[in-house]
């Protein structure tokens, strides 16, 4: 068994290293990560630059590059094995809701989907004031590997989890759970270079908009482990029907 890990905190970040450990004693461990932090990148690809990788210890390879870019190289000839399975993370800082759409973490675990793999994307639900509970979300990745591989889920899913920030005693158990929304995003903040030139900072996440029972907030604050199934098609299915209806007036 062989498990690529990669996260979009850089391969020196905490929780990939805790991740890491855990993860060693289950399976054979490869780490393909970013050199830096990349939060935020989504599911980026590098297509104007060539990549280059670098080795920092044993196991453990550094890109210039998004968290997309490390799963697609590892997977797609960097190597001269298989991997069998990609987790990515542990990310600091959580992914709920729309999280999910801007997460390199959870384009990492998307790319591994894309290229055939079973996938999961770990985060740590921090608040960004320092300090967090790594240990936890790397054992909780080790805990949902080991189910995986012994009772193995429909191979298309891509697990998203998010692990409140407590000691692994105080988590209360694993939930199932939907996505919940956000509010849009705070204003960008102005601010100014050392020249005087206007500079943008993108403003923060929005506060929990739709955060009721069965949403992956509401489990997280209730002390659960968040555990929500995504897939990669996005097709609205059920207005297929009406968007044809609506579409046959311009056919006409």
């Amino acid at each position: 068994m062989k498990i690529l890990v990669s996260n979009d905190d850089g391969y020196r970040a905490e929780g990939i290293r805790r991740l890491r450990a855990a993860l060693a004693t289950l399976a054979d461990v490869t780490v393909v990560a970013p050199d830096r932090n990349k939060s935020g990148a989504s599911n980026s690809l590098t297509l104007d630059v060539p990549l280059r990788v670098f080795e920092a210890e044993p196991g453990v390879y550094f890109v210039p590059g998004t968290p997309t870019d490390c799963v697609h190289l590892a997977i797609s000839g960097l190597f001269d094995f298989e991997h069998d399975m990609v987790v990515s993370g542990v990310n600091d800082g959580p992914n709920l809701g729309d999280d999910v759409l801007y997460s390199g973490t959870v384009a990492a675990a998307i790319e591994g989907r894309f290229l055939g793999l079973p996938t999961l994307a770990i985060s740590l639900c921090t608040t960004g004031t320092g300090g967090g509970h790594f240990e936890t979300g790397a054992q909780v990745g080790r805990l949902l590997v080991a189910q995986l591989l012994q009772r193995p889920l429909e191979p298309s899913l891509i697990l998203n989890v998010n692990v409140p920030n407590v000691p692994f005693a105080e988590l209360r158990g694993f939930r199932a759970s939907r996505l919940g929304y956000r509010h849009r995003s705070e204003p960008v903040m102005r601010a100014q270079d050392p020249r005087g030139r206007p500079v943008y900072w993108v403003g923060p996440a929005g506060p929990e908009q739709e955060a009721g029972p069965g949403t992956d907030f509401d489990t997280v604050a209730r002390g659960y482990v968040s555990v929500t199934p995504l897939q990669v098609d996005l097709t609205r299915h059920a207005v297929l029907p009406a968007l044809a209806t609506w579409l046959d007036g311009m056919n006409a």
